[in-house]
């Protein structure tokens, strides 16, 4: 077999995976092996926090829902099933960008959920009936 040398292909690695630690604590951003298991770990926690900002935001946006709901006199729960039932599609965000800076917009849309749960019981009364 030919002898194979690796010049710049190992060196171009490496040189990548040591950027990539730069300004990580000690022999993690000057030795190659502690520098990629340092990068490969911080690699996987990018992954997941990525995963998790989502989930985080979705929670931040359903809590300020509610906390306007409240003020409105009603649960989270029901003005999202009003909001179904009235065939309004607003998805989680718009509504907590609403509820934060048009308190008169939220009000006209909790106003639209009572009546989208008061036609859904009507619905229910004759269906019953």
């Amino acid at each position: 077999m030919p002898r194979v040398k690796r010049s710049t292909k190992r060196s171009d690695r490496r040189k990548k995976i040591l950027k990539r630690a730069s300004g990580y604590f000690l022999t993690k951003s000057k030795l190659y092996q502690a520098a990629q298991e340092a990068v490969e770990r911080g690699l996987m926690f990018a992954y997941t926090g990525r995963k998790q900002k989502k989930r985080q935001f979705r929670a931040l946006w359903i809590t300020r829902i509610n906390a306007a709901c409240r003020l409105n006199g009603m649960s989270y729960s029901t003005f999202i099933n009003g909001l179904k039932h009235a065939g309004n599609q607003l998805d989680r965000k718009i509504l907590a960008d609403i509820a934060a800076n048009d308190a008169a917009g939220f009000t006209a849309l909790t106003v639209q959920a009572k009546a989208g749960l008061k036609t859904a019981a009507d619905k229910r009364v004759v269906a019953a009936a």
